[in-house]
Formats: C-alpha cells, structure tokens, sequence
C-alpha cells in the first residue's frame, strides 16, 4: 500500500509539473512523450522500494522481470514519439480541445488531459508496482509473458519504423500504407502495445495476483475503443482519399490476412 500511494503521489507531482511546462510551450501534446517515461519511472520506483525493504534479501525475480522489461518498453515509445513529435506544432487532437474550450483550455487541460493520463498510467502500471509481492519462483506464465512481451514489442516497434519510412518518402503524401505489417492490421503499433501489457501482466496474473487481469484490459479498450483507433481513424478517412479502401480490406486490430480482390 505504501508503494501504491507513493507512485499515485510522484505521478500527480509529475503530471502538474507537465501541465505548468505545458502552458509555458502552449503544447499539450508533450504529455503523450511522457506515457511511456512514465510508466517507466512507475518501474524504478517498484524496484527502488523493493531494494529499500530487502537490504538483507534476494530481491524478487519477477519484480526486475516485470519490471525491466516495463523499462525497456517505456523508454522506447518515450524517444520515438519524442524524435516523431517535437518541433512539429501541437497535435491536432489537442489543438481541436483547444479550440473547443477557448480561454479555458489551460484549466480543463489539468484534469482532462494530464491528471487523467497519471491515473490511468497508475491503473495499468499497477502489474509493475505489484510483481515483489508474487509467489517466488518462475513458472509457465513468466515464459509465455516474456514471449508475449517479445513479439509485442517487435511487432510496434516494426510497425512505427515502415510507417516512419513511408512517410519519409515525398511521394507517399497523401497516401495509404498498406504494405508490411499494416496489410495485416491497421494498427500494428496498437496492437503490439497491447501485446506488450498482456505479456507484462501474465507473470504477475499467474504468480499469485490474478485480479491485476485489469492491467492488460483497461490498456486494450483504450487502444481498441477510446483514445486509440477511433480518434486516429476518425481523422484520416477524412484526410486519406483510399482509407475506407484499406479499411475494407484490412484487419482493424488483431493481423489476419488482407482480403483480395479489393484495391485502394
């Protein structure tokens, strides 16, 4: 519990602090660079609490697993959308809240964007803070979590480096990729980010702490039906000419093959 509440109040602290920074560049859109690092500070806090309390012990296994591969996972989306996102202006989702609230924006951004992201960031963290807490000993789950955790990570990172190459290229403006792994999804970054979290969790799930189960499931109804593919999707069937094309042909989320016989 003390680990819980020390997170809940570094998160706040960091979030406010993100907000007073926001104002200052008149971009609300740093907070998405800051999910990843985020959740990677919610993993070196749990293993600083847990070294902190076990001077004299072994400290848990499944905690540096869990742990270090939150870290590993962090860090990178923290740098790509830093290198994808900064110096580009604000994103057009927060410009459109922006619009929406006028005057006020500086105030409902608080609550709205940053106060909500730190909530959820210690909602689906919550495997990572709770793995020294698990039963010792490695088992079938801790496997197939780290190989989940694998190819989840593989399959985002993959995806976020053909799109960056496709968009590199002039000739792509305006157009629709759908060669790689976004002919199997639409979404191939969503969907190993999701991959990511399921692996992280099931160590934890298996080791003792079942109800952590919420982790992995609040993490893929945002993907899937809030904040990930509706608002992304929303925006470039109206500015890419062939998506409802794609979107025909095209798996929304989980890969499958594409269907024939229809062209973008």
């Amino acid at each position: 519990m003390n680990l819980l509440l020390l997170t809940l109040s570094i998160i706040f602290c960091a979030m406010v602090l993100l907000w007073l920074v926001s104002l200052r560049l008149r971009d609300a859109s740093i907070v998405d660079i800051f999910w990843g690092a985020g959740f990677a500070g919610v993993a070196l806090i749990a293993i600083g609490h847990q070294v902190q309390f076990r001077l004299a012990e072994v400290l848990p296994t499944r905690q540096l697993l869990v742990g270090g591969m939150t870290i590993v996972w962090g860090l990178r989306l923290a740098l790509y959308l830093g290198w994808r996102n900064l110096g580009r202006g604000e994103d057009p989702r927060y410009q459109a809240m922006r619009k929406r609230y006028a005057d006020r924006f500086p105030l409902f951004s608080l609550p709205l964007v940053f106060l909500l992201q730190g909530v959820l960031i210690w909602l689906i963290s919550l495997p990572v803070q709770l793995a020294g807490r698990t039963a010792p000993g490695f088992g079938a789950g801790d496997w197939i979590g780290v190989g989940l955790w694998l190819v989840g990570l593989l399959f985002e990172s993959t995806g976020d480096w053909q799109l960056a190459q496709f968009k590199a290229d002039p000739a792509n403006k305006g157009r629709v990729l759908d060669r790689g792994l976004w002919a199997w999804t639409r979404h191939p970054n969503y969907f190993g980010d999701a991959l990511v979290w399921w692996g992280l969790s099931l160590p934890v799930i298996t080791g003792g702490l079942p109800w952590v189960i919420v982790s992995p499931l609040v993490m893929t109804w945002l993907l899937m039906r809030v904040s990930g593919v509706p608002l992304l999707e929303k925006g470039l069937i109206v500015t890419r000419p062939g998506y409802a094309d794609y979107i025909e042909r095209t798996s929304q989320f989980f890969p499958r093959p594409p269907r024939r016989g229809i062209r973008g």
